[in-house]
């Protein structure tokens, strides 16, 4: 595991969370310098995506080792964490499992999709294979390139960073990674005192996680945004600016 800090010294402090298959320099690279300005960063890679040799284990383990990080070096409470779609899984369950706590728990147009062990080795064997096979011919590339592109409006120098960060990594931790996010379960009606939970709702993504949010977590504050799933991150400033507007609004909230 790899935790960097970064920013405003003494600024409060946000968590950030990245995605499948990535690292938080790929994930958050467009919006790191920016949120440096005002907060404080604990800038997090996970176990087989922090340049080590290791192997991604599963959710739980690695939600273990985040507590224990928050505990050592933050007597146990942040401001806020923020997680890029898979790592909103993360956000989750430190909100769910109250070993630490966080004043402002922020999702950014995560799926939050569960299902039992046979679909989440199905779905695992079908999509892993699409987010590491793109590297075996540079046709494949190209039209990896294309579809990344045309689906979040990505120029080239964005959509070869994503490829190449989903390239780096071990195509074991990317399907322990997907697999154990698949069978790692929050509960309905989520609420924990002092804690304010905010959805970044990417509207294209369908109204079916709209309702899933309102499902897993009590009185959510949702803000709709018209775009694909964290499109706000692949450098659009139509995108990116709004969303940390929105952001910065969350952390001034009173959580209490």
């Amino acid at each position: 595991m790899e935790f960097v800090e970064m920013g405003i010294q003494n600024g409060k402090t946000l968590m950030l969370l990245p995605g499948t298959a990535c690292d938080y320099q790929t994930n958050f690279g467009t919006v790191l310098d920016r949120l440096g300005e005002k907060y404080h960063l604990i800038c997090v890679n996970y176990d087989g995506f922090d340049g080590s040799d290791g192997i991604f284990p599963d959710i739980i383990t690695v939600t273990e080792k985040i507590e224990t990080y928050i505990k050592d070096h933050f007597e146990g409470r942040l401001d806020g964490a923020i997680g890029s779609s898979l790592g909103s899984t993360f956000v989750g369950q430190l909100i769910q499992r109250e070993k630490v706590h966080i004043d402002h728990g922020i999702f950014g147009s995560p799926d939050l999709d569960q299902s039992g062990k046979f679909s989440a080795w199905l779905q695992s064997k079908l999509v892993v294979p699409l987010l590491t096979g793109f590297t075996r011919s540079e046709k494949k590339k190209a039209r990896t390139r294309e579809k990344l592109k045309n689906f979040f409006e990505m120029n080239d120098e964005t959509a070869d960073r994503f490829m190449g960060c989903f390239s780096r990594f071990k195509p074991e931790s990317i399907k322990n990674e997907y697999y154990s996010d698949l069978l790692t379960w929050l509960r309905d009606d989520i609420h924990v005192e002092g804690t304010k939970v905010h959805f970044i709702y990417a509207n294209k993504m369908g109204e079916k996680y709209l309702k899933r949010y309102k499902k897993y977590f009590r009185d959510p504050e949702i803000r709709e945004f018209d775009m694909q799933h964290e499109q706000w991150l692949f450098g659009g400033e139509q995108y990116t600016a709004p969303v940390l507007k929105a952001i910065d609004e969350f952390m001034e909230l009173s959580a209490r």
